[in-house]
């Protein structure tokens, strides 16, 4: 019998042993909703602006080098399109009922591998797809769990990662692609940690591979395909430094990376793989590198920096290495950068707080650190909302209990009245909230009248290695500190109604939600919980086995004695006494990270302690809701929350 039958013979016998739970069949057909009262249509035309917004993001250069395939929504999910020209049509050219994942096109030729899973179970697929006729093939086997298709220099075979060996470990494949049945290991992995394929060589001889271990650790191999032997490249054994590979230089004698071993920040750096000379390019940036691209040539380079939450762009010349910015991108996020065949173009998505991400091109001269127009190539939909009166985001930070400076982002109207807040708490733990785009800030601000608060409590990225490492293990609950402290400003704040506070995460966020509600649920009125953690001991148990020794590194280890008793004690699973706060808890049914079980433990205890909570569950869906049809439910069911509860 399969899981979604006995999900909903479960919510049925529910039902009827309990007039507790009440359980809405008002929703398309994929959602369990309960406790939630029926949406008023009102909710539902206020919201309908807002839930049909369109991006598109750039994903690419056609075979000419003159063309860009972008990823937008024109239906439940993203699909891939051709533009021909900026401002042009968009030609859709896949169309399936799940959403296109990555992207990586073939060297002088016109194939495209793409990858894409089902209901939001992560086990994604390799594809080929022809775009011309929109012919597609699956590669890899339907079940495994496969990601980073990597073409080779002569685009006849692509390397990737896999976990088809055993379910658990992330080895890396090479496959032909006229023949998947070649497929064959490369690199066998020895732990639970992720392995993937960087770069190929020139000569197509060699793998570069990445081996992270955390977002504090990370190492560089090399790969002989004629050997199948490994050699360590970057970092150590002994030692836990950043080290991420971007790509073999021109004449793959070097490689360029990105490095945390020689300052606070993660610097680009460039090895000499024969005489082992390192050398840091942005030693003088102090702030974390983002994002980088090489040109086919290997003449020229770009590269992005998350400078305190926005981005900056730069072009390098790879012989000299001198860099410069460019001047002309508007403040925001930079993302997808990538060189046409001719190093002519560099294509990139660009989002701002007042647009959804656009694809743009840059021209670029001859001299590679110059360059000439950013050309706008697509313009989003954003339902017919004025953009120009969406509210900008604020920079501040605020002082923790110990001290700490925590930088967070504002968004508030002028009010002569204090203005209701929710709190937005990122995932990760080492995510970072940046000042995107968001149609759920600006309808929170615009349905409900509230200022919106980003905060990056410590154990966020970008604000270096130190604040980074600020949350591990026993430290953990020092950042639900932050919110405590968060909540002291808000009441400082003579805008802000600190009476009339909600939290909001998802996945650690979403324990962060929980966490916040077990220890300030006095100072809060609502608190919304998505595919969120609520007991590390059975989180770490039941989460896939292929990223379960990556969560442990961060989380700690539940089989020490020790630490298993430390997460005992802080998960809000085992606090719900202390919850008095009505709470929303969402999840997606096939949720590989955060299992649903994580979900459905807390909604169980806080019902047996007699605690208002609402509760929503996607059958079709996976660590966060990807189709519209979901989303738009959700969202309608969170105001409605709101409105009765803030």
């Amino acid at each position: 019998m399969n899981r979604k039958l006995l999900v909903s013979i479960f919510f049925f016998l529910t039902f009827q042993a309990s007039s507790q739970v009440v359980t809405s069949t008002e929703n398309n057909g994929n959602l369990i909703l309960e406790d939630i009262p029926p949406i008023p249509e009102a909710i539902k035309n206020d919201l309908r602006r807002f839930q049909n917004i369109r991006s598109g993001s750039f994903r690419g250069f056609d075979s000419s080098g003159k063309q860009l395939y972008i990823s937008t929504r024109f239906g439940n999910v993203s699909q891939l399109h051709l533009v021909k020209n900026p401002g042009g049509s968009r030609n859709q050219i896949t169309y399936f009922d799940e959403p296109i994942g990555s992207v990586s096109k073939q060297p002088k030729g016109d194939l495209i591998a793409f990858t894409m899973d089902s209901g939001g179970s992560e086990n994604a697929q390799i594809f080929s797809l022809n775009p011309l006729d929109g012919s597609f093939k699956l590669l890899t086997d339907g079940e495994s769990r496969n990601g980073g298709p990597l073409w080779d220099k002569t685009g006849t075979k692509i390397a990737y990662r896999s976990n088809k060996r055993n379910g658990a470990s992330n080895d890396v494949w090479v496959m032909s692609i006229s023949d998947p049945a070649s497929a064959e290991v490369i690199l066998e992995s020895p732990d639970g940690t992720s392995w993937g394929p960087i770069d190929w060589s020139k000569d197509n001889s060699k793998v570069l591979i990445q081996n992270y271990i955390s977002i504090t650790n990370s190492k560089v191999y090399l790969v002989n395909l004629n050997t199948k032997e490994k050699e360590l490249i970057l970092g150590s054994v002994n030692k836990q430094s950043v080290n991420s590979g971007l790509s073999f230089d021109k004449d793959s004698t070097g490689i360029f990376y990105v490095t945390d071993e020689f300052g606070e920040f993660n610097n680009l750096a460039h090895k000499n793989l024969f005489s082992g000379e390192i050398k840091v390019i942005t030693k003088d940036i102090k702030w974390d590198v983002a994002g980088f691209t090489l040109s086919s040539d290997g003449a020229r380079a770009a590269f992005t920096i998350n400078e305190n939450g926005f981005s900056s762009l730069y072009l390098l010349d790879t012989k000299t290495l001198d860099y410069q910015k460019v001047s002309t991108i508007p403040i925001g996020l930079v993302g997808g950068i990538e060189f046409n065949e001719e190093a002519s173009m560099l294509g990139l998505s660009i989002n701002t707080y007042k647009s959804p991400s656009d694809s743009y091109t840059l021209e670029l001269k001859r001299n590679p650190l110059r360059y000439g127009e950013l050309i706008k190539w697509t313009e989003s939909e954003v339902g017919g909302l004025d953009t120009s009166s969406f509210v900008s985001p604020k920079l501040i930070s605020y002082s923790s209990f110990d001290g700490l400076d925590v930088p967070a982002f504002v968004y508030a109207k002028e009010s002569k009245d204090p203005l209701p807040v929710i709190i937005y708490i990122h995932g990760g733990p080492e995510g970072q909230s940046r000042p995107r785009f968001s149609s759920t800030f600006q309808l929170w601000i615009d349905q409900l009248g509230a200022a919106v608060i980003t905060p990056n409590v410590r154990g966020s990225e970008g604000y270096g290695k130190t604040y980074l490492g600020l949350d591990n293990g026993f430290n953990r609950e020092n950042s639900v500190k932050d919110i405590g402290a968060l909540l002291d400003w808000i009441e400082e704040q003579p805008n802000l109604d600190s009476s009339r506070v909600a939290v909001y995460g998802g996945s650690y966020g979403g324990y962060m939600v929980l966490a916040s509600a077990v220890h300030y649920s006095d100072r809060l009125k609502a608190a919304i919980d998505i595919v969120g953690i609520s007991n590390f001991v059975t989180f770490l148990t039941n989460t896939q086995d292929y990223r379960r020794d990556l969560r442990r590194v961060e989380y700690g280890d539940e089989r020490d004695p020790e630490m298993r008793a430390f997460l005992e004690k802080i998960s809000p699973n085992n606090n719900v006494e202390k919850i008095f706060v009505p709470m929303f808890v969402a999840q997606g049914e096939n949720d590989p990270r955060v299992p649903v079980t994580e979900s459905e433990q807390v909604v169980k205890s806080l019902r047996e302690a007699d605690k208002t909570v609402w509760y929503m569950n996607a059958l079709n869906e996976g660590h966060g809701y990807r189709k519209k049809e979901n989303r738009d439910i959700y969202q309608q069911a969170v105001i409605l929350f709101l409105k009765e509860h803030l």
